[in-house]
Parts: structure tokens; C-alpha cells; sequence
């Protein structure tokens, strides 16, 4: 096999729940795909989703905003003059939208951001990108917005297509702050019968452990922007599944899980602000991503950026379902292992 020959790694995949979610995306209950090595996930994201089958709506998930962004690079002779420009750019804004509306049919431009350091300034283009999750895209636009920036204002030299300020595939504040993907939150209120006879636990129990391992731990460690037990897990899981970048989970998975008691019922919420999911796009053509996207209903006939969110909103809640089922087996001592061990043996790890 040459250097460039291509192949496919064999993941494990496994659907899990049904799920039953609802919110201002979806009102649905189905099954959700998870790729994985880690098998224990399944079972565990499995009861997570039977606890929204026992509640009522399932687990409501809410589009907060939607948003990709490229950030680009220029010089100046000065801070000064870098200044100046950038505020001659803040009033042409229509003007930068009918740039990108020539170059693309589904990108649109919603807002402009930036930083001067130095002599240097950084913009922070911000889009809608319709079904896909916008990454070539925005980088087309944010070039034929530099050509055409550069032509209106001579002094701006080129620095680079990409500034760090967008940010892509690492960890920062300004993803969390700006907005980049899609931000959504799942949550719900489980019953106290609920708490006690299916995840084996209290909401005094749950919400004692989410503030100290979740938010106090997480503060200790230098956690930037994030207070959760494992969004990553899930994440990998159904964005290996579902053809996705699957870099995009270092941003992704910067989240915050709260839980609260409500006179012995539990309020669970999984905050995910920059969760990166396409219906189409690169990573799509494969038969099986195009069979589980089928699966999810996300191949229908619908507006534009419809499809995407459908994603999105079964990605939270599958999020929510491990985050929840992990939790509640860590506030009883020995449990997390011993359903591992189980799982593994039985597998004949």
C-alpha cells in the first residue's frame, strides 16, 4: 500500500435508546448512532435515554444560536491606522454581505468581530451556513472578503487566511463568548421516583457531586469554559457516526452541566455552546454516514439549516444521556468500575 493509498479504520458502532426529545428543533423519539471503542458507553447512554422515555417530553433541547466563523489576519504601518480601518469596516457591513453573497449560495454574513494587537488586526468573520457545518465555507468567503477588503483599503497588507481568533479545533474563551456552531442546551426534570429506582441515587447526591467534581474540580484543574464529566465521549462517538470533523470535539466538548434538586426531583441541564454538526458537506459520502443521517431523519425535505439543527438536537441529547447515567453511578461507591469490568469481560477484553 503507497503512502496515499486509501483505507477505513473499523469502528464499533451501536444505536442507542430510543431518545425522546422535543424542544423549538425536534419532537421525536428515535434511536441515536454512537462510533466507539469505549463499549461501556452504550449501555450507559442507554439508560440515560430510558430516563427520557419516563419523563414528560423526554429531553428538551433549545437552540440558542447558530453561527460559523473564520477569523483572518492583516497589517498596518500602526496601531493607529489599524484602528482607523477597522472602523471603516464596522460601516460596511452590507457591502461585505453582498461579497459573500456572490460567492456562495448558502453563507451568509452576520457579524464582524475583531482585535488590534500592535499593527495587527484580526477579523473575526461570523456566518450562517445552512445545512453544512460551514468550515470550507466560511474560509471561502473570509478569502473573497480579504481580496475584496484589501482592495477598497490598500494600506491593509495580507497576514494570513486563518488568525487563531476564529477558533478551530482548539481550546479558548471566545468560541464560548462569540458563539461558534450550533448552542444548544438539553435538559429536564426527573422525577424523584425516577432518581431513586432507575439511576439508583438522590438529587441531594447528584447535585453535591456535580458542584464538587464538576465545578470546583474543574476550577482547580484550569478548566477554560468547561464543567462537565465527559462530553467528549459522546461527542466522538456520534460525530465519528455521523461523518463529522471529529477535531471539532476539543471545542465541542467545553460545556457545563448543572444540576439542581427541585423538592427531590432533579433539574438536568447539559450546556453546549459550540457544538460543529453538518448534514452535508465533507465526511458525508460515505454509504454508511448517508444511511445513519437517513436513520436520524436528517436527509428529509426541509428549510434550509433545518437538517443540521435536527442533528445538533440529537447530538445534545445523547450528550445529556451519558453525562446523567455517568454521574449518577459515580455518587455510589464502586459502581462506575464494576460496570465496567462487567462489560469488558463479558466482551472477552
Amino acid at each position: 500500500m503507497s503512502e496515499h493509498e486509501q483505507d477505513h479504520a473499523a469502528i464499533p458502532l451501536s444505536w442507542v435508546g430510543p431518545v425522546r426529545i422535543s424542544g423549538n428543533v425536534m419532537d421525536d423519539e428515535l434511536k441515536v448512532p454512537l462510533a466507539t471503542y469505549e463499549t461501556p458507553l452504550w449501555p450507559s447512554c442507554g439508560r440515560g435515554a430510558k430516563i427520557t422515555r419516563l419523563i414528560d417530553g423526554g429531553v428538551t433541547c433549545t437552540l440558542v444560536d447558530e453561527r460559523m466563523t473564520r477569523s483572518v489576519l492583516f497589517t498596518l504601518d500602526s496601531a493607529a491606522e489599524a484602528v482607523r480601518v477597522r472602523d471603516l469596516i464596522r460601516a460596511e457591513l452590507p457591502a461585505l454581505q453582498e461579497v459573500v453573497g456572490r460567492s456562495s449560495r448558502f453563507a451568509r454574513l452576520i457579524e464582524v468581530n475583531s482585535e488590534i494587537a500592535g499593527r495587527l488586526l484580526v477579523l473575526r468573520f461570523e456566518f450562517t451556513s445552512g445545512d453544512a457545518s460551514g468550515h470550507n465555507m466560511a474560509t471561502l468567503a473570509a478569502e473573497n472578503l480579504m481580496t475584496h477588503l484589501m482592495g477598497v483599503h490598500p494600506e491593509l497588507g495580507y497576514g494570513s487566511i486563518s488568525a487563531n481568533y476564529c477558533t478551530d479545533k482548539k481550546v479558548s474563551a471566545v468560541n464560548g463568548i462569540l458563539g461558534r456552531g450550533k448552542h444548544i442546551i438539553a435538559e429536564a426534570v426527573i422525577p424523584e421516583q425516577v432518581v431513586r429506582e432507575r439511576l439508583r441515587t438522590t438529587a441531594t447526591r447528584l447535585v453535591e457531586l456535580n458542584e464538587r467534581k464538576n465545578l470546583i474540580g474543574s476550577i482547580l484543574a484550569g478548566s477554560l469554559r468547561s464543567a462537565n464529566a465527559h462530553y467528549a465521549n459522546m461527542l466522538l462517538g456520534f460525530y465519528l457516526a455521523t461523518g463529522q470533523d471529529a477535531a471539532n470535539i476539543v471545542e465541542g466538548s467545553q460545556g457545563i452541566t448543572q444540576v439542581e434538586d427541585v423538592d427531590g426531583a432533579v433539574r438536568f441541564s447539559c450546556t453546549l455552546p459550540n457544538l460543529i454538526v453538518g448534514s452535508v458537506g465533507n465526511g458525508k459520502g460515505l454509504d454508511f454516514v448517508e444511511a445513519n443521517l437517513d436513520r436520524l431523519g436528517c436527509r428529509a425535505e426541509r428549510e434550509p439549516g433545518d437538517n443540521a439543527r435536527r442533528l445538533a438536537a440529537c447530538c445534545a441529547a445523547v450528550v445529556w444521556c451519558g453525562e446523567l447515567s455517568l454521574l449518577a453511578a459515580q455518587t455510589n461507591p464502586g459502581e462506575l468500575m464494576a460496570t465496567h469490568v462487567g462489560i469488558e469481560r463479558a466482551g472477552g477484553a
